[in-house]
Parts: C-alpha cells; structure tokens; sequence
C-alpha cells in the first residue's frame, strides 16, 4: 500500500494540540515523520483531530436500522456520520421483535466479515426494558430474555456487543450470563431504584445509556439510576446535548461529578440526520415528526434525535463551556475506550488513522478512516 504524506498546521492527538504537523498513514495507521521526509504532501487546513466513535446510533441518511437490516443500510448510516466526522458507529436497533434481531445481527457480522468502513458492532437498546421508562420504544414488544435472545448475543460475529437493559426487569444471573458471552451492558429506560442498579453494576454492568433521560431521577431519599450513574467509578455514561433531551445545568453539573473520561457523548441519531426529511415512519402506527432539531413521536415523546456528533462537539464547548480538547476526548477518547479500542480515539503514533478536519467554527471538512477519504 502506497504510504501518503500529510501536513496539518494544527493536530490534536488526544492529549494536546500540536503545530505544524507532518504524518503519514501507513496501512492504514498513523506515523510521525519530520518536514525532510515528507514527499508528495498532502496539506490540510484545519484542525485535525480523532475521529468520532458514536455507541448509539438508529439511523442517518434516510435509513433507520429498524426498518431495513442490511449492509446497504449500514453504509448509508456510515456515510451519513461520516459527513460529520463519525468513523465509527455502534448500529442501534431499539426495541423489536426476535426476527428483526435476528436479521440486524445477520447484517452486522456481514459488514464485520466484510470490514465495512465504519461499523463497529451493534448495540441493542431493549427489548428488555422497564415498562414505565419504555420512552418512545414500543411497549408490545418489551419482553424479558428468552433462549432465542441470548443465542443472538452468543454470536462471536458482530465485532461489539452492548445490550441496553433495565436490570429490575432482567434477574442478576442473565446480566451475568450476557457479560460472560462478551457483552457490554448498560442501563437504561429503567425505573429501577438506587441498590438494583448498584448490584447490576457490581456484576459487571459498565454503562449507562443517555444519561437522565428515561431512568429514575436522582431525589433526596432515593438516588436512583440517576444516582448510581454518577457514583459508580467504574462506569461509562452516554449523554445527548442537543439541547433537548438535557438541561445544559444538568449535563454540567453531570460532566462535574462524573470522573473525568467516562462521560462519552453519544447522539441517539435518528433517519433525518444528513437529509431534509420531516418525519419517517415508526412503530404502532405512529410517525415521528421533525421540528428544526427536535424529533418527537405522534405521541408525544422525544423520539432519539437529528444531533450529528459535530454538533455534539459544538453543542459542549459553547453550551457546556467544556473545553475543547476535553469535548473532543468525549466524542473520540472516551467511547473508544468504553468499547475497549486502543487503536482508536487518539491519534498516537500507530494509531489507526481514523481522523477528522475540522474548520475554526467546528464544522467538519473532511473525515478518513483507515486514512481513506470518506
């Protein structure tokens, strides 16, 4: 493979921003290399940084994992993030029936197989779930776990695993046979109190999926998963700033308390991302309706979202007043550590050479991944 030559005036590794940068990409990785060695330069404008790895996504581009399991569909959602700097995506299918699990498991480990640019395993968000916290998944298809559904988690063909659950609904000997099949759990749309999201996570449980939002809040006599999110040490937490789904206080006050690295945003991204569309087709009869940025069901609820991660970068430095450096760590960094990816997230040398260019308004220029031009 021919080795390409780049120069970027700015170059954010993951630690610190860097001047006047060369490197090269190499199979696929990344290498430092000084100005006399460079031939054939390609020059970037504009900062380069990690490219971003999202652990929950629906849908982008018009696609919707939901509606069709397929490679087609996954590429689509691929090209659709990428345009906003993701290089790796978790494909999310919330709460359906075994059949459609089945056949987007099928689709994932094709893609995997086949080492479909972007896709990084699958995340199933339900079905087993707390019936009061369901949001907008559809209630008919809540169900605990059965055979049929552990068999989809024991594949060894999806790349990475996570399952979304509520762990007053799931007994603590299933939580324990999923993390010993390779899963990563996390709580969400759960109701549980403060001591059953504890013991969950004291069996291995290491996530929580879009922090406050559909799970019991933290009150003065009873902490609930709210509570237990931000204790828990040993944790990951996704949180959506689309300035919608979470007070700007309440994900600042979060990212304060949380130990630092392992608040990750996440997107909760939905079809219309990428497109013009004004509503799509979703479970029970409903539709889901796009006003400006904000997707609710013909329900009622909040139903995921139109955030690009881009614009979750944006969205924490200039709502959040986070830095930065550490706003891009939760796009980049943090989730490639939740998934356990030490080549990813940083721009290290050897890294894998998934980056971004980003402008000086953070609008995204230019994505690679495996230092290919999406």
């Amino acid at each position: 493979m021919t080795t390409q030559c780049y120069f970027a005036p700015e170059f954010f590794d993951g630690e610190s921003v860097r001047k006047d940068v060369y490197f090269e990409i190499n199979n696929g990785q990344i290498g430092y290399i000084n100005e006399s060695q460079a031939t054939n330069v390609s020059k970037l404008s504009g900062l380069v940084a990690p490219g971003f790895i999202d652990v929950q996504v629906n849908g982008g581009g018009g696609a919707f994992f939901n509606a069709e399991q397929s490679t087609a569909c996954l590429a689509t959602m691929v090209k659709a993030h990428g345009q906003f700097g993701s290089t790796g995506l978790m494909p999310t299918l919330i709460t359906d029936k075994i059949e459609v699990m089945q056949q987007a498991a099928d689709a994932t480990a094709e893609a995997i197989a086949t080492k479909q640019p972007g896709v990084l395993g699958i995340h199933f968000e339900g079905p087993h779930l707390s019936h009061p916290k369901k949001g907008t998944h559809s209630e008919k298809f809540i169900r605990p776990i059965s055979e049929q559904e552990f068999a989809v988690y024991a594949r060894q063909d999806l790349g990475i695993k996570m399952v979304t659950l509520a762990p007053e609904t799931v007994p603590l000997s299933d939580i324990e046979r999923l993390i010993s099949l390779g899963v990563k759990v996390c709580i969400g749309h759960s109701n549980a109190d403060y001591d059953t999201a504890n013991a969950a996570l004291n069996v291995g449980v290491d996530g929580f999926t879009h922090l406050f939002n559909a799970m019991s809040a933290f009150t003065s006599r009873e902490p609930g998963v709210v509570g237990a999110a931000l204790w828990n040490d040993n944790s990951w937490c996704g949180l959506i700033v689309d300035g919608h789904h979470v007070h700007p206080l309440s994900a600042q006050l979060a990212i304060r308390t949380k130990q630092r690295g392992k608040m990750m945003l996440v997107t909760d991204a939905m079809p219309p991302v990428g497109t013009d569309d004004t509503e799509f087709d979703f479970f029970d009869g409903r539709k889901v309706i796009r006003t400006g940025d904000r997707l609710n069901s013909t329900t009622g609820e909040l139903a995921g979202s139109v955030l690009d991660m881009a614009s979750a970068v944006r969205n924490t430095v200039n709502t959040l007043n986070v830095s930065l450096a550490e706003s891009l760590r939760m796009a980049s960094l943090y989730p490639a550590q939740y998934l356990g990816l030490s080549q990813k997230g940083h721009l290290r040398s050897g890294a894998d050479a998934d980056f971004v260019v980003l402008d000086s308004d953070l609008i995204v220029k230019q994505t690679y991944i495996g230092g290919q031009l999406l």
